[in-house]
């Protein structure tokens, strides 16, 4: 037994055990795997169509009777700004004359789209059983719409204000997201990266904070981490990185051999590829870039830039030129299958918990 059912009771699932929806990291597959042993499977549908999100909860439900979470941003899209936009190309301009690429050739614009009528539509259509969002929450028109298909409402918070803000909204649980995780921070009553902690303060200071349930983020990899999570106060936990490592994971080649290898040590927040801070494995131009670059345009604008870069080296393997968001616990990371892997966190999870309760 759980020393914390209520997450279990809330979203309908056998362990207490959330897959991180990373954006780019994973759909169908990966999500049926993790909602078939047991856990919460999640589909990230920041860099999806409409119709791709339908067709991803298609196959999950062809393939499993599990919930599933459907994952959402709520930024603000910055508006164009020309001039940051031309600093930002001439801060690249050396990269493109080292690889021969036109500086003034048209870029990719950025695709990530917030949680808006349309999306609203679609939950409303597909009514997943748990909806969550990154960086806050939609308007509040929409906000009551989803709440009126029944869907559980989860959303990140990296501080406790933000924890009391989205519990005063309306959510159903929270998920403190510690400095250590990997990806985006979902913070946004603040854009200043000082006010970040990690997850062994913000998860029981969160828990005392708030009455609704708690699920821990940010460095939690095997079932030590979970069992401790627990012990600060958690009900469950959302894991990330860890389950990059599994073959059900669509990242590419080089950030696949990236977590691997003994640079996955260095991670560092960065702006450089999105315009947002973001963990990753420290490359070539972070380093150089950033990690944190004033010159980097608002989200989600600065990865257009970026992007002929990425193109014209990541055939060679290069890893140098993209994003390789990983938390600081890649060094715990197991290729295995997405479903073996939550077994095993569970079941080791547990049994560090029923020794202690033993003791």
């Amino acid at each position: 037994m759980w020393p914390d059912q209520r997450i279990l009771d809330l979203l309908g699932i056998d362990l207490p055990i959330l897959q991180a929806p990373m954006a780019g990291a994973g759909l169908a597959d990966l999500a049926v795997a993790v909602a078939e042993a047991g856990g919460l499977g999640s589909l990230p549908c920041a860099l999806l169509r409409p119709d791709q999100v339908r067709t991803e909860v298609s196959i999950f439900r062809q393939r499993s009777s599990r919930p599933i979470n459907l994952n959402f941003f709520c930024h603000r899209p910055a508006e164009p700004d020309p001039t940051r936009e031309a600093a930002w190309r001439m801060r690249l301009d050396p990269y493109y004359r080292e690889l021969g690429l036109d500086l003034n050739a048209p870029v990719p614009a950025s695709d990530r789209a917030p949680f808006d009528d349309t999306f609203c539509a679609l939950v409303e259509e597909l009514r997943p059983d748990v909806v969550s969002f990154h960086f806050g929450l939609p308007e509040r028109h929409l906000l009551d719409r989803v709440r009126a298909t029944g869907a559980k409402i989860l959303s990140s918070a990296t501080t406790v204000d933000e924890a009391l803000w989205l519990e005063a909204a309306g959510c159903h649980a929270i998920i403190a997201q510690g400095y250590e995780a990997g990806g985006h921070r979902g913070m946004f009553l603040t854009d200043d990266i000082t006010t970040q902690i990690g997850t062994v303060s913000l998860v029981p200071q969160v828990v005392d904070a708030v009455r609704v349930p708690v699920i821990a983020a940010g460095g939690i990899a095997d079932g030590r981490g979970i069992a401790a999570a627990f012990m600060l106060g958690a009900a469950a936990v959302q894991i990330g990185t860890a389950y990059l490592f599994c073959p059900e994971a669509t990242i590419a080649g080089p950030h696949r051999q990236a977590l691997a290898s003994v640079a996955a040590r260095e991670t560092a927040l960065t702006n450089v590829f999105t315009g947002r801070p973001a963990r990753g494995i420290v490359n070539r131009v972070m380093r150089e870039v950033g990690p944190i670059s004033p010159v980097a345009p608002a989200f989600p604008r600065a990865g257009g830039a970026l992007a002929p870069l990425r193109a014209a080296t990541e055939p060679s393997g290069s890893a140098e030129f993209m994003s390789l968001w990983s938390g600081q616990s890649a060094g715990l990371g197991r290729a295995m299958p997405a479903g073996e892997l939550t077994r095993q966190l569970a079941h080791e999870a547990l049994a560090l918990i029923d020794r202690r309760v033993a003791s």
